[in-house]
């Protein structure tokens, strides 16, 4: 059933859950699970996270709060600027004087390092839907973060291999100068070496400012690699893209390898540019029949864009935080966001974007990776039908090992 969502979706009758602990509520009666969707509303992401992530949210919020009657839940919004300052003052005052419980999104990964440490400070929970570093469930995990989406240890683990695997051994970086690109060229790396390949060179450039990449292309055309990385993201990787067809790269022989990409960089580049891109995400709209319905509810809620796999992390993250919460009660859940996320571990995950899965010790959400080939304009047959199948990568093999990450917590 398709659900439209107010910002504040309110349902009377919550028997058992009357009262909150001194000081944790504003109202008397049935207590609000409060979350913060912490995002790129206005700068280089805000295309593929911000106002889709946030429609996305509202959905998972709108099935939760009609499957359990009595769960009330009240979304908050704020733009992180990309900068780590503003994020984590941001939900430092979103803790301590709007009475949120859980952030969800900060798809930036030096927001979200910094977002996490404040909210295992204040004991809340904290959804890292949209902050790709592996740094989160490995030297710095904490008991109150779980990492939903991908991370850059996946999202370099199938990209790269397969390159190489095609015959695409040598390799120049274009990296954003942040903490993202820093991991997923590090991680990248490891993966070329492993498969027999060896990186030539790199290059890096300041995140947010830069827009014209042609001297950093230049510079990988000279390496002579096989093969451009392009270790960023969002409207980077877009004009990044278009620049390298622009320069002819592709033409004379250089394939381009997208670390971090989405079904919206795809649609904003268009097939005839796109077109033989090879890219790993975890969530696709038509890979199944669950993902299609998800697709379904969504139409008409996304603007001019269709869900991809940042804003279905969103989703699905909201959306196991709130049945964890309707299975403990709200005023207990509200009280220590340690033990909402132990108990977010303890129960099995299932939603229409991912399917079945789990999270492990160290706060790291398992699903299966896809890697996808861009479409041609002639295999394309209706709108954002962009994606052909390559592989599977089944969630153990997808992810960082366990014993290999760090965590402080295994």
């Amino acid at each position: 059933m398709t659900l439209q969502l107010p910002r504040r979706h309110l349902i009377a009758g919550a028997a058992g859950l009357a009262v909150l602990p001194a000081g944790r509520g504003r109202a008397q009666g049935v207590p609000t699970i409060r979350l913060g969707v912490l995002s790129d509303f206005s700068g280089p992401y805000r295309d593929w996270s911000g106002p889709t992530t946030l429609a996305c949210v509202n959905q998972a919020v709108a099935e939760a709060t009609a499957a359990y009657p009595g769960l009330k839940v009240e979304v908050l919004q704020a733009d992180h600027q990309n900068k780590t300052d503003v994020g984590a003052n941001t939900v430092r005052q979103w803790f301590d004087q709007r009475d949120v419980d859980a952030v969800v999104d900060c798809n930036n990964s030096a927001v979200g390092l910094a977002v996490s440490g404040v909210a295992r400070e204040k004991n809340k929970v904290f959804l890292a839907s949209g902050a790709s570093t592996a740094a989160l469930t490995g030297a710095q995990c904490s008991p109150n973060t779980v990492q939903w989406t991908y991370d850059t240890y996946m999202l370099a683990k199938a990209t790269s291999q397969a390159m190489v695997k095609a015959g695409g051994e040598s390799w120049f970086f274009i990296t954003a100068d942040y903490a993202f690109g820093h991991q997923i060229e590090k991680d990248a790396t490891g993966f070329i070496a492993e498969a027999g390949g060896r990186v030539l060179g790199a290059a890096r450039y300041p995140f947010p400012q830069t827009t014209d990449f042609s001297a950093l292309l230049l510079q990988a055309q000279a390496s002579g690699a096989k093969v451009l990385g392009l270790a960023n993201a969002g409207t980077d990787t877009v004009n990044s893209v278009k620049q390298a067809q622009e320069f002819g790269l592709q033409k004379r022989g250089m394939k381009i390898a997208l670390m971090l990409a989405y079904l919206t960089d795809i649609h904003t580049m268009g097939l005839p540019v796109a077109q033989g891109l090879v890219l790993t995400e975890s969530f696709y709209w038509d890979l199944n029949d669950r993902t299609r319905a998800f697709w379904g509810r969504m139409k008409g809620k996304t603007g001019a864009f269709c869900p991809n796999q940042m804003n279905a992390g969103g989703y699905s993250a909201t959306l196991h935080y709130l049945k964890t919460v309707a299975a403990m009660g709200t005023a207990e859940a509200k009280v220590s966001g340690r033990d909402t996320m132990a108990r977010m571990k303890a129960m099995p995950t299932d939603d229409d974007c991912f399917g079945p899965g789990s999270i492990r010790a160290d706060g790291r959400k398992m699903h299966p990776a896809y890697l996808f080939q861009v479409k041609s304009p002639e295999e394309q047959k209706a709108p954002f039908d962009y994606y052909k199948l390559l592989g599977t990568t089944p969630a153990e093999q997808a992810f960082r090992p366990l014993s290999q990450g760090g965590c402080p917590l295994v």
